[in-house]
């Protein structure tokens, strides 16, 4: 099974179309499209086409191509992009000067022959859940422009799911990936903590930011991993872990996995839309027994407490300088955040380490574990609170429910779209997290392209 990705790569390796006229037909859609959804903060028109024009060069010397030679792809405004300012979301940093070096994972993508087409729209400085940008104007969800695209990479999941571009990067360090993924209705991987160097982007949380793709099927979320992996001794966390490709695995057909269902936790905070999603995966990857994770309460709680004071810390200074700067939907945390003291942090990690070995003993006994990635399908945008279990819970934050205690804990995660079809909400996507064991990031991905391949998981463009 391919994608729209490969496509593309295979008919400019075979000739069939120029990169020029992919790089072409994509700009035109982005100026039709994009008003509506408000994914883009800049259009690298020149830097695309000399990127473009690249590969057919080497075509027309009769070189082979790398394996994204033509595919167009954008990235979330935290990643530096070579002459250009990395907003992170943020009016405060406009004024900084422009990168003057390709993130490491932008690199890579040009390695891979990907034609960079621009920077896309996010929650200020990677603090939210929804992408309701205040300085930049909320992004749009492609499937009812009424709805929250999810965040913080909400313009990286939109951009896939309106049919901008076959593949974009984004980062997760609380759910930044699949949140949007889920309510967009996209394939997205958040890899283990420490897989992808995040050389070149703007920070939030060091001990738990991730970088990912998003793509509109398995496949070309393969593709796109397999281009970013490799070390980097630039960023600590990343400097000796060796390439480990999957889609030749994938290319070569699904093995047996064994499969569960994360029971507890994730279905009381699941409602209809999210249950009735995890029935289908459950159903189409044979999955019949239900699991604990124990301590998924206290690893969110976790989660929050070291978000809060890393990224106070980090905006310490600036917030002093240009509080008014800040969105109004995140400075007032990272004030409060810059004050939680150290014996917290210290507990959080510790927690941290706990839940993470529960985790581990799963995977003695299972490949793959099953759970929603939201609560709930896309709320819309404006939208303060939300009914869950009973309760009334703050709506911007309760996105991330379900995505903070595995992100605290660094495994991998991939966001397979679901098609719940419920009576609420029927039109929208709700996808389900397929969470694998510490580096078995190919677990996660076989068995998005085992629902893919079952008809359970697709991505609908609008």
């Amino acid at each position: 099974m391919s994608g729209p990705a490969l496509d593309i790569a295979r008919q400019v390796a075979s000739g069939e179309r120029s990169a020029v006229a992919v790089l072409d037909s994509t700009l035109a859609r982005v100026r039709e499209r994009d008003p509506r959804y408000n994914c883009f903060t800049a259009v690298t028109e020149a830097r695309a086409r000399q990127e473009a024009a690249a590969i057919d060069a080497r075509r027309a010397r009769g070189e082979s191509l790398p394996p994204l030679a033509g595919v167009p792809y954008a990235v979330k405004n935290l990643f530096d992009i070579t002459d250009e300012v990395t907003l992170a979301g943020g009016r405060v940093n406009a004024a900084n000067p422009p990168a003057t070096h390709d993130a490491r994972l932008v690199s890579r993508m040009r390695e891979a022959g990907a034609v960079l087409i621009g920077a896309l729209n996010m929650d200020e400085h990677a603090y939210g859940f929804t992408t309701e940008n205040t300085h930049y104007g909320p992004c749009h969800n492609p499937h009812d422009l009424s709805r929250i695209a999810g965040g913080s990479s909400g313009g990286s999941a939109a951009a896939v799911a309106g049919g901008l571009v076959p593949l974009t990067l984004g980062s997760d360090t609380n759910g930044s990936i699949r949140v949007p993924a889920s309510l967009c209705g996209v394939f997205g991987l958040k890899p283990t903590y420490g897989r992808l160097p995040r050389t070149g982007s703007f920070p939030f949380v060091g001990s738990l930011d991730h970088l990912g793709p998003f793509a509109a099927s398995a496949s070309d979320l393969a593709a796109a991993y397999d281009a970013l992996q490799g070390p980097d001794p630039e960023d600590a966390a990343c400097a000796q872990h060796a390439v480990d490709p999957v889609l030749p695995g994938l290319a070569a057909g699904a093995r047996t996995l064994r499969v569960a269902v994360l029971g507890g936790y994730f279905d009381e905070w699941a409602g209809p839309q999210a249950k009735r999603a995890v029935q289908i995966a459950a159903r189409a990857l044979n999955a019949t027994a239900i699991v604990d994770l124990p301590g998924a309460t206290q690893a969110r709680a976790a989660a929050f407490i070291i978000t809060a004071a890393e990224g106070g810390a980090l905006h310490r200074r600036k917030l002093v300088t240009h509080y008014d700067y800040y969105e109004p939907y995140s400075r007032d945390r990272l004030v409060a955040g810059s004050l939680v003291p150290a014996a917290w942090v210290q507990q959080a990690q510790r927690i941290r380490h706990r839940v993470y070995r529960e985790a581990l003993a799963l995977f003695d006994q299972y490949d793959v574990l099953i759970a929603p990635a939201t609560p709930v399908s896309a709320t819309p945008i404006g939208t303060d609170w939300l009914t869950l279990a009973g309760k009334e819970l703050p709506a911007r934050a309760s996105m991330g429910l379900l995505t903070q205690p595995i992100s605290c804990i660094g495994l991998p995660v991939c966001t397979a779209p679901i098609w719940p079809e419920t009576e609420q909400d029927g039109h929208l996507p709700l996808g389900v997290q397929l969470i694998g064991a510490p580096w078995r990031e190919a677990d996660c991905l076989a068995a998005a392209h085992a629902l893919e391949g079952a008809g359970a998981a697709c991505v609908r463009q609008v």
